[in-house]
């Protein structure tokens, strides 16, 4: 019976701390012998811990103390140890603990976990991430603005950081990192979590709008259809997730034109020109989509600089360049021409369209030609002088 109480005691102990059993041993050897040394120092005896071992038997709970390989224990110490080792022994465990937590959300970090808000003050958002009571941080700069946490709110969240703090160990958890939406994506999507999808880059600002380009190792799979899903319902749930943040999936191309061109989107683009050495790239597009390439305050052409990583000056045909705040840009800038290379197939297309207009052009022409002759024919017609009828009492009376 007393195998199974004590065996059952370390088991369960180990189990709520969620800390190995043989941990739990040894924070029990090292409390009985401090417990020990304190007895000796009672009876003006000093004992150094090294010079002690301590033969626990974990089937039955029997503690010995040796010294040079002898039996030292004390008559009654079962009774002293409980008395003086009770504390040790729960600091040794809570120590244990917070090690392998610590070491657990270590080997998280980078990963999506899932908790449950317990506490919020001062801004600062704490939540219950469930396993071995640990505990969330999420600061104020890692909270989305358009968000609002509430206890008992059921959250995922991004393990962004495991450091020892005035408390402890803190867990540092994020909402509004880019790597959050990446392994949301990750979630949802199984292309990208088999890595056949590829999140090339990615822009957000957290709360409002986020940018992302994809590639496909598979010529056969759509990085961006993959992304969106049927009818889009991948998307729209993570979007649920973001609690309505908008989100902008664009094809990563090598060709870093086509791409500040894409990353504009949704926009329409006529031409880039690279400036290499300023990083620097000049857009044109048509006067009727130069806000809708700036954005609201400038946000799509600063989410495009953050994605791409170039300076995007966008011009339309009145000749107004932005910067990448969205702000017009003056003077010498102005009288800059685009003239840069941009994707053949849209030109291709250009050139179809263009043609089929003239030849639509010419067919009403020559359909507005032809109505032209009829109705000059028939104009002569009416022209034409009535025969006056022969006056019959003329001839009569000649």
């Amino acid at each position: 019976m007393a195998i199974t109480e004590f065996s059952s005691a370390l088991n369960q102990v180990a189990t709520e701390r969620g800390i190995p059993v043989e941990a739990v041993i040894e924070s029990i050897k090292e409390a009985l012998a401090m417990a020990y040394k304190k007895d000796r120092k009672e009876h003006d005896e000093e004992i150094e811990i090294e010079e002690i071992e301590i033969d626990l038997n974990q089937n039955t709970g029997e503690v010995k103390i040796l010294k040079d390989g002898k039996d030292v224990t004390p008559s009654g110490f079962g009774r002293i140890a409980a008395q003086t080792a009770k504390q040790v022994i729960l600091q040794k465990i809570r120590e244990t603990e917070k090690d392998v937590i610590k070491k657990e959300f270590q080997e998280k970090i980078g990963e999506i976990v899932s908790g449950t808000v317990f506490r919020i003050d001062s801004g600062m958002v704490t939540l219950d991430l469930g396993k071995s009571h640990a505990q969330g941080i999420m600061p104020s700069s890692e909270q989305v603005p358009t968000e609002n946490y509430r206890l008992g709110q059921r959250l995922k969240v991004l393990v962004k950081e495991v450091r020892d703090g005035t408390r402890g160990t803190e867990i540092i958890i994020s909402r509004a990192s880019p790597d959050f939406v990446v392994k949301v994506f990750e979630q949802e999507v199984p292309e990208i979590a088999s890595g056949t999808v590829i999140i090339e880059a990615i822009a957000r600002e957290p709360g409002s709008r986020t940018k992302m380009a994809v590639s496909s190792s598979d010529d056969k799979i759509d990085p961006v259809g993959s992304c969106v899903g049927q009818k889009g319902v991948r998307v729209q749930s993570i979007i649920s997730e973001l609690f309505g943040e908008k989100i902008d999936i664009i094809p990563f191309s090598p060709i870093t034109e086509k791409f500040i061109a894409s990353s504009l989107s949704p926009a329409k683009v006529i031409e880039v020109e690279l400036l290499t050495e300023e990083n620097r790239a000049l857009v044109s597009v048509p006067e009727d989509q130069q806000s809708l390439a700036i954005g609201k305050e400038g946000q799509n052409a600063r989410l495009a600089n953050k994605l791409t990583r170039w300076k995007i000056d966008i011009k339309s045909s009145e000749g107004l360049f932005t910067d990448e705040k969205g702000e017009i840009i003056t003077g010498e800038d102005q009288s800059k021409k685009i003239v840069g290379v941009w994707d053949k197939e849209i030109k291709k297309t250009e050139a179809k369209e263009e043609k089929e207009e003239k030849e639509e052009e010419k067919e009403e022409k020559k359909a507005d030609d032809k109505d032209d002759t009829e109705k000059v024919d028939t104009q002569e017609v009416s022209k034409k002088p009535k025969k006056e009828p022969k006056d019959k009492d003329k001839e009569k009376n000649g």
